[in-house]
């Protein structure tokens, strides 16, 4: 029996068409690993190629090692000599042959995202540039976009027009490049540039390498961009026998630069292109497909496609909507427990969700549940760098003791008190015996301090005004005081990547989960808040000792693209969650195109069963929000679709809120007007059981005495003499102070 034999008709169509340019489509789950290295043997062994002669590029370490194994395991002696690797690893050993060409030594130092951050850092400082401005990781991120498009400084210039802030952005690019060049180094991205670079400016080198790969094969063609689109067109432009594997329904990295033009027009440019489709999966239900399918249909940019499958039809996807995103979470983390109990492996199940923030309330119920799991390509939300240092201002404001606390935030955001001044504040707080804080406090008296003395008193006054806030507001409107006074949140908003944006969702949950904790505590303070999450950070340390792998995963749908699991729960499947708000309102249809995309991913990672859900109300930047069932839910054939019946109630409110007003997005007509969060903070007092004069306690400052009470119109503002903090300043339905009998 032929290792052939087992392909279907198409992937022996693929893997047999050698000559010529070669567009294989391949859809999720058709197998077309498969059939890239069965091609490979079949031009081994059958066409005689040399395995010198045959080059395939990958985008990942982990797919080219994946192909060079299967390749290797049947083909034997001489796979060795195949160039199977990623992009950048291509272009790193061609150039270490060849820089010098370019004026380079040939040993050149490729540096990595943070040596680029302080050559950077260098540029800026010489530029005399605002970083506040113009930051550091903003400017990168244009940089790196524009070597994507393959422009150099130079182009960048001519297509920057009047506009200043892009002009500026080009001299810094032409500075920062001849700094490289100074350094004799290379970022990432200057590895596929000079390559090209090369390959236009010395004909002979292109004519060693297009002799040498007479057979070019490139995965996931769907994610290239315009720089990796010039290298392989002029390394195939001699043989052209070129073969790019892709899923259009798949390309999702538009925001990294991918250019999903370059799979739709292949045949533009190769005009005598084969065309194979691999519809056929071998990963999903029917069912599953139908659902697929059905969403995918609705996208205008794609090349037609629909998967099918020999396997049996299988359940119907499942959808519920749930009251609010914790019902949401509780009842999915319910079914999984109730799967786990009828003998179903916690690893074969997964929860994917838009955004990385989503990950907070199913890591909150899992870990109440004490089922284990694993964040995959990510981290769990209260480790994530921007969440422990909001958490630690909240801390600092709380408890002056916690000296790492302090010292976390002491230069975040950058104040310029560096690490020397730290060590001379610690230095005279062993020898006072005294906190690091309270050292702080005493900035004038720490002679060794010099000018930086200045910088540390207003560091120490401004936690002493967010300890007076704490006084009079609540936790949430404490949190939003602090990102307004520190500029942390502008800061992330300034810089405009796509981790900055990614950041900036996580500290709007981080705001999410105070309002609730706020919502469901009878008299919620903010020591008893940080309790509740420090004791969730400890369990989760413990539980992330164990080293079994039978966990349920979570992750974000884009972390999810390659991977499959038995049963995938889908959350937050509503309109401005998923498709996402910013792509709503951009009026750019091909932003909601790159969601449907998305979409599509996540339902075709479900092999037996696919689990959709969304919330009528959810907490968003602070505020509660009814959001309309996703448009993705809507597109699903509803053969295809089991929804949870609602309940009388749920009917009659549901087409009272449809009702209502107009929603806020672009998509549908009718909505509901949200809730804003003055809805659900502590409501103004119109009268008091205490007078001035009586003995009141606090639960955070104790007892003391009513000094005064006023009036304010919306509130009352009660003065108080306490014993051991002296007069505090307060608004009565915040303080609620209880009278002592």
């Amino acid at each position: 029996m032929s290792i052939y034999d087992t392909l279907n008709k198409e992937q022996r169509e693929a893997v047999f068409c050698t000559e010529g340019p070669l567009l294989m489509l391949a859809g999720a789950g058709t197998g077309k690993t498969r059939s890239l290295t069965h091609r490979i043997v079949h031009l081994i062994e059958e066409e005689g190629v040399n395995p010198w002669n045959i080059l395939a590029i990958t985008f990942t370490n982990k797919a080219a090692e994946e192909m060079r194994e299967r390749a290797v395991s049947l083909v034997g002696p001489g796979s060795e000599n195949l160039w199977i690797s990623t992009f950048h690893a291509t272009c790193s050993r061609i150039l270490r042959r060849h820089a010098d060409l370019l004026g380079y030594n040939r040993s050149f130092t490729i540096y990595d995202a943070s040596d680029q951050k302080s050559l950077m850092k260098e540029v800026l400082k010489s530029m005399n540039v605002d970083t506040k401005q113009f930051p550091e990781k903003a400017v990168l991120s244009a940089i790196s976009a524009a070597k994507d498009e393959c422009k150099s400084p130079l182009d960048y210039r001519n297509d920057c027009g009047d506009n200043y802030r892009d002009i500026r952005i080009s001299e810094i690019y032409e500075e920062y490049q001849k700094r490289l060049k100074e350094n004799d180094a290379m970022d990432f991205d200057d590895l596929l540039v000079k390559t090209v670079e090369l390959f236009q400016s010395y004909p002979d080198v292109l004519d060693y390498y297009q002799e040498r790969f007479r057979y070019i094969m490139v995965d996931e063609y769907q994610d290239t961009n315009t720089v990796q689109f010039m290298l392989v067109k002029l390394l195939a432009s001699k043989y052209r026998n070129l073969c790019v594997v892709g899923d259009d329904d798949q390309s999702i990295y538009r925001f990294r630069g991918a250019n999903i033009f370059n799979i739709l027009n292949f045949e533009k440019y190769f005009p005598d292109a084969h065309v194979i489709r691999l519809e056929q999966n071998y990963r999903s239900t029917q069912n599953i497909l139908n659902a697929a399918n059905g969403v995918i249909v609705n996208n205008k940019g794609r090349k037609e496609k629909k998967l099918w499958t020999e396997n049996v039809p299988g359940e119907l996807v499942h959808f519920k909507q749930y009251d609010s995103e914790y019902d949401e979470a509780e009842g999915v983390v319910s079914y999984i427990n109730f799967l786990a109990m009828r003998g179903v492996p916690y690893e074969d199940m997964a929860i994917l969700y838009r955004t990385n923030a989503q990950s907070r309330i199913f890591e909150e119920k899992l870990k109440q549940r004490a089922i284990p799991y694993a964040i995959v390509r990510g981290i769990s939300f209260y480790d994530r760098k921007e969440i422990k240092d909001l958490m630690a201002y909240l801390k600092v404001v709380d408890n002056g003791n916690d000296d790492l606390a302090v010292k976390r935030i002491i230069n975040v955001p950058k104040r310029g008190i560096g690490q020397t001044t730290v060590d001379r504040i610690q230095n005279y707080a062993i020898v006072h015996q005294i906190s690091f804080l309270e050292a702080v406090f005493r900035a004038d008296s720490i002679q060794e301090l010099g000018r930086a003395a200045s910088k540390i008193k207003k560091f120490g006054e401004m936690i002493r005004n967010f300890r007076d806030y704490a006084m009079e507001n609540d936790i949430s409107e404490l949190m939003l005081y602090i990102l307004d006074v520190t500029g942390y949140k502008n800061e992330l908003e300034m810089e405009g990547t796509d981790e900055a944006r990614s950041r900036l969702e996580d500290i709007d949950e981080l705001i999410n989960d105070i309002v609730y904790f706020e919502e469901n505590n009878e008299d919620p303070t903010l020591t008893d808040f940080l309790v509740e999450k420090d004791m969730y950070t400890l369990n989760a340390g413990i539980d992330n000792l164990e080293e079994s792998s039978n966990k349920v995963l979570l992750m974000t749908l884009h972390n999810a693209k390659g991977l499959e699991f038995a049963n995938v729960f889908l959350g937050g499947m509503e309109e401005g969650v998923f498709p996402g708000y910013g792509a709503m309102i951009s009026g750019d249809e091909s932003e909601i195109e790159e969601e449907r995309r998305l979409c599509y991913v996540g339902i075709t990672r479900a092999k037996e069963r696919l689990y959709l859900s969304a919330a009528r109300r959810r907490m968003q930047r602070g505020q509660a929000q009814y959001n309309r069932v996703s448009r993705f839910v809507d597109e699903i054939p509803e053969e295809y679709l089991d929804r949870a019946k609602k309940t009388p109630a749920e009917d009659r409110r549901d087409k009272a809120m449809e009702q209502a007003s107009s929603h806020q997005y672009a998509y549908g007509t009718k909505g509901v007007k949200p809730y804003y969060l003055d809805d659900f903070k502590v409501k103004p007092l119109s009268s008091l059981d205490y007078a001035v004069g009586d003995r009141v306690k606090h639960i955070k400052f104790g007892e003391g005495t009513v000094a005064d009470i006023v009036h304010g119109g919306k509130d009352f503002e009660v003065s108080v003499d306490f014993d051991r903090v002296g007069r505090k300043k307060m608004f009565a339905s915040f303080a609620k102070l209880k009278k002592v009998k």
